[in-house]
């Protein structure tokens, strides 16, 4: 957030990890949810959001995502892998498209598509998927501030009073004991 003395750290959660089946994106599940939930809710936010017409898995972006952290790229590659899925209605479970969306942020294609198909990070996928099963995670976003986990969506003012509360609570805490000593004969 701007102003503050925070940084994001993107960790991926899939909704339905294989062997889950995918929604199909013509149900009257998705088309009500969307309709009923998502698009108000990006309206209201003014953020820019279709009904994708795939229903992708998503192991490969997130494999990808840790390429491009290790490339100091994450926040770009999320940016325009959410805005390629949610916007323009691509299929980022197919390589290409990917291999594409990774070249548009400045990573190396060649070595995206070595990656993905050599599967190279699906193992640190894998761990932090069992990362959010450890810290309870069951929908998107959540965010961990501080001590709290903060689950859903909430306005940008919220959010940012939430991390001004937990980070005088950590100065608070830490400088109320700096340089304080106890010896024998007292404190």
């Amino acid at each position: 957030m701007e102003g503050k003395d925070v940084e994001v750290e993107w960790m991926p959660y899939e909704l339905r990890p294989d062997p889950t089946p995918t929604l199909d994106p013509d149900s009257d599940y998705i088309r009500n949810a969307w309709h009923q939930s998502v698009k108000p809710i990006s309206q209201k936010l003014g953020v820019e959001m279709n009904l994708p017409p795939v229903q992708p898995r998503t192991h490969l972006p997130f494999e990808g995502f840790q390429y491009a952290k290790e490339q100091g790229k994450a926040n770009e590659y999320n940016h325009r892998i959410l805005k390629a899925f949610f916007v323009e209605g691509k299929d980022i479970g197919q390589i290409d498209i990917l291999v594409d969306l990774a070249e548009e942020v400045g990573l190396d294609g060649t070595e995206y598509r070595k990656v993905l198909d050599s599967r190279t990070y699906k193992e640190q996928h894998q761990e932090a998927l069992r990362t959010a099963v450890q810290k309870d995670i069951r929908a998107v976003p959540t965010f961990f501030i501080g001590d709290r986990k903060i689950q859903g969506l909430y306005p940008a003012d919220r959010l940012s009073e939430i991390i001004e509360e937990e980070l005088n609570k950590q100065n608070s805490t830490s400088d109320a004991y700096d340089g304080t000593s106890c010896d024998v004969d007292g404190c």
